[in-house]
């Protein structure tokens, strides 16, 4: 297994040295590790500070919504409708302020809740790019399609751990429409899973839902819980259809 490694690891430096030779490093996204995300050492090779950013980038790319997830931004967010859509904006540009300040702590997550069409989606999108920006890895989950992802393979464990623990690990998530539609006991289950770890890892979370708090609270209240407490500074709730842009646009 040693000697294995060791020829790995000797297959993997000539390949970079080869490659820099032949094409230079302004090629690459990161310098440092020239795209591997690991770097070499004399015992061995450990991970670039780039790894979780270009596993983030991965995942959204399989998602299908990498390019509107890329265009949702802080600078075309429309906050001038009206003084919710307002707040929300500056909870959002201030949550990414605080980050470094918080991340390690238990009340280090935001939420936006409530009404369709108020820009949830939209926000938390544009505090994942800022993070991303910024060196931190955020992991996208679409709640409905993963869902249905993770059930169908709850029979394969190798492959249901994974995604459970790319969901549960990573060092920020975002769950976007947390609860849409038809919720099953195994779909709060599922949830219960992910929520949990992070809670008591102090993981942060990004999340946007239209449920309310009480109504996170009626659905599971071990999952309401912990999410309303990992939010508290940074949580708030949308109300009235007016809110909808895609109705009220005028």
């Amino acid at each position: 297994m040693k000697n294995q490694a060791k020829n790995s690891l000797e297959k993997l430096k000539n390949s970079i040295a080869n490659d820099e030779e032949e094409h230079g490093t302004e090629k690459y996204k990161c310098a440092k590790c020239r795209d591997v995300t690991y770097i070499l050492t004399d015992d061995g090779a450990v991970p670039c500070s780039c790894k979780d950013i270009r596993e983030a980038e991965r995942i959204l790319a399989k998602s299908g919504i990498s390019k509107e997830f890329a265009n949702k931004t802080f600078d075309n967010f429309d906050y001038a409708r009206n003084m919710q859509v307002f707040n929300s904006y500056n909870m959002a540009r201030q949550y990414v302020k605080d980050f470094e300040s918080i991340k390690d702590n238990r009340k280090n997550s935001v939420i936006f809740m409530g009404s369709v069409g108020g820009g949830k989606s939209h926000l938390s999108f544009a505090i994942a790019n800022e993070l991303m920006k910024n060196g931190v890895g955020v992991i996208y989950m679409g709640y409905r399609d993963s869902i249905m992802k993770i059930k169908q393979n709850v029979m394969n464990m190798d492959v249901y751990e994974k995604i459970m623990n790319r969901y549960k690990e990573c060092k920020v998530l975002l769950i976007d429409d947390l609860f849409k539609g038809n919720i099953t006991s195994s779909d709060i289950n599922i949830i219960f899973e992910i929520v949990n770890y992070r809670y008591f890892n102090n993981l942060a979370m990004i999340i946007s839902t239209e449920k309310c708090g009480s109504e996170l609270l009626e659905i599971d209240e071990a999952i309401g819980s912990r999410i309303l407490e990992m939010t508290k500074d940074y949580g708030i709730e949308l109300k009235g259809r007016k809110l909808n842009y895609r109705i009220y646009d005028n």
